[in-house]
């Protein structure tokens, strides 16, 4: 029977060879990845999906002819807005 130092060691040991293998292992699986991606020319976003809280981009529908700001119809009308027909300012 072994004692608890010996398997202690026993397990120190076995950890290593685990994180030695882990870590080659790993570098083959990332060339391999990148391989593939590279061929099938994946983004990011088909991948992973697009990042949770971000805010898609939304055409702009009207202009202030003056600054040249945008707005998209989204949201709380701009000040520029105010008290006029937004259609008159429509893109």
């Amino acid at each position: 029977m072994s004692s608890l130092a010996e398997l202690i060691a026993q397990k120190e040991e076995l950890e290593k060879q685990i994180e030695a293998i882990k870590q080659k292992e790993r570098k083959e699986a990332i060339a391999y990845v990148r391989t593939v991606i590279e061929s099938f020319e994946v983004t990011p976003d088909e991948l992973f999906g697009k990042p949770k809280g971000g805010k898609s981009a939304v055409a702009a529908k009207y202009r202030d002819p003056v600054t040249g700001k945008t707005w998209s119809g989204r949201g709380r009308a701009p000040t520029w807005l105010e008290g006029k027909n937004k259609e008159d300012f429509a893109i």
